[in-house]
């Protein structure tokens, strides 16, 4: 049976009126599970002016009682966490596991949301000058919004509304319309923990719904995580109409393995890095740069027996390693990927392409794929695939291998394997790349550092969650105050530091 979605507007769930639908797919089958409403313009302002109307409330209740909320909402999300988990796997296509840990790393930015009280505190020094007082504290932005892709349908959602919200704003949320229904869940989770109505507003929707919150005068700030090409066009447009806008967008993840590196547990890392979620991760590996030539071929050699007995299926197999991507295009768009890279001379050695799995014939399931000898001037180099493709360069040393990550035009996520000390230490200071990993293939960040890129993956000046999130989300007032103690200095004509007064 296909369901069909529904917006949640002013505390209730709302059909939608646009007249527009878009279909969902179980990307095992490639049949159609749901239908999402798309929202036209009228109901996104709709959705701004509930959260507008929310705010004076919401911005004036104690920081205490809003941590209150989220930490009712952590309980639910933790209680709920195995159905979110299966909405997610049954519209994306990952395993259950990897699906129940993308919850897990939305609930950790909850839990940080949490201790908001701490951090709202603001500064103060005490007689800058004579009877003078200066201090700062940090209010909210107003009604922010936020535009979430489809690979982390519960996580990314997580990483802007629970630190926005614990700082007094409202929020208007439109997720992906190609996986909603786990997003949609969440949000209902959130009222039942007692939010009050209007203060966090879902509308699902594609371009219309985004140029809505860009042009909307109501909309203070944008939260995006996506492709560099929306990315950039939300950031300009955005900023265009006044906005605070935060974009992280696409990147091109290089390992550096050096020839001291573990190299059974750089294989695993890669396994798990490249291939994981079907690579649809803006922190997948799809490079690989061995260090010198014998690095190289026992690189491959170790990878390509592993890759061949990938397990890809359904994430309803409890032995799926990788269930399929989200999309026939997305498909489709990877094997072209691939035959770029077989015409521009890399070498395949293990083909993902032509898989075909009984009972799921129309599912959009592709194997694991390992290129060897990439180079730099190739499409599969330069430019993300978002799929299960690692392409392996084969550097002369260390220098070269540096060069080649701090080259290209993306700097998201990076990793070095080694067991060398002084090796791993210059990586770190030199790579020009937002977040590095010291034998951590993937290297997030936990939910009190922040997540974001440098270059062209981020367009914006602050990373998401974290500090970085709270300083995002809040904006900085500082007080210079003097009271009047009867004592008379007269007029003063000229501007003194506080150390002449």
């Amino acid at each position: 049976m296909i369901k069909t979605l529904t917006h949640f507007i002013d505390g209730a769930m709302v059909d939608g009126a646009g007249g527009r639908f878009a279909d969902v797919f179980n990307p095992a089958t490639g049949e159609v599970c749901a239908r999402a409403p798309l929202a036209s313009g009228d109901e996104v302002r709709g959705a701004i002016a509930s959260a507008a109307a929310a705010l004076p409330a919401w911005s004036a209740l104690a920081p205490a009682k809003r941590a209150q909320v989220m930490f009712a909402f952590r309980d639910l999300l933790r209680a709920h966490q195995d159905d979110i988990a299966e909405l997610i796997s049954a519209e994306h296509g990952k395993t259950v596991d990897d699906a129940r840990g993308e919850v897990v790393r939305g609930i950790e930015v909850v839990e940080f949301a949490c201790g908001v009280p701490h951090l709202l505190k603001g500064e103060f020094s005490e007689g800058v000058a004579g009877n003078v007082d200066t201090f700062s504290v940090r209010q909210p932005v107003g009604v922010v919004a936020g535009i979430t892709p489809f690979n982390f349908p519960a996580m990314v959602p997580m990483w802007m509304f629970p630190v926005a919200l614990a700082c007094g704003n409202t929020f208007v949320l439109k997720p992906s319309e190609r996986d909603p229904s786990a997003t949609l869940k969440i949000v209902e989770l959130l009222n039942a923990a007692g939010l009050p109505k209007g203060v966090l507003n879902l509308v699902n929707g594609d371009k219309e719904a985004v140029d809505t919150i860009l042009r909307d005068p109501g909309v203070k700030a944008v939260s995006f995580v996506g492709s560099t090409a929306v990315g950039e066009y939300i950031y300009s447009e955005g900023c265009a109409h006044g906005k605070r806008v935060q974009a992280l967008c696409g990147a091109k993840n290089h390992l550096v393995v050096m020839p001291d590196a573990d190299m059974d547990q750089t294989v695993d890392a890669l396994m798990g890095a490249g291939y994981g979620s079907a690579g649809e991760r803006c922190m997948a590996i799809s490079i690989a740069v061995a260090v010198g030539e014998e690095t190289a071929d026992t690189l491959v050699g170790r990878l390509a027996d592993r890759v061949r007995a990938l397990k890809v299926g359904p994430a309803s197999d409890p032995e799926t390693q990788m269930g399929p991507v989200v999309t026939a295009q997305a498909k489709a768009r990877i094997e072209d990927y691939i035959q770029s890279g077989v015409d521009a001379g890399a070498e395949l050695v293990v083909d993902g392409r032509g898989l075909s799995l009984q009972g799921y014939e129309n599912g959009y399931f592709l194997g694991g794929t390992l290129f060897d000898r990439v180079t730099e001037d190739m499409k599969i180099y330069r430019e993300e695939i978002f799929g299960p493709v690692l392409g392996v360069v084969r550097a002369q040393n260390y220098e070269q291998a540096l060069h080649l990550v701090n080259e290209h035009e993306y700097g998201n996520g990076t990793a070095i394997f080694t067991r060398d000390g002084d090796a791993a230490r210059d990586f770190v200071n030199r790579v020009q790349v937002g977040m590095v990993g010291v034998n951590v293939p993937i290297p997030v960040p936990v939910a009190y550092h922040s997540f974001g890129g440098w270059k062209r993956s981020l367009f914006g000046d602050h990373h998401m969650h974290g500090m970085e999130g709270v300083r995002f989300y809040t904006k900085l007032k500082t007080t210079t105050a003097r009271w009047p103690s009867g004592i008379k200095d007269g007029a003063q004509f000229s501007f003194k530091s506080g150390a002449e007064h």
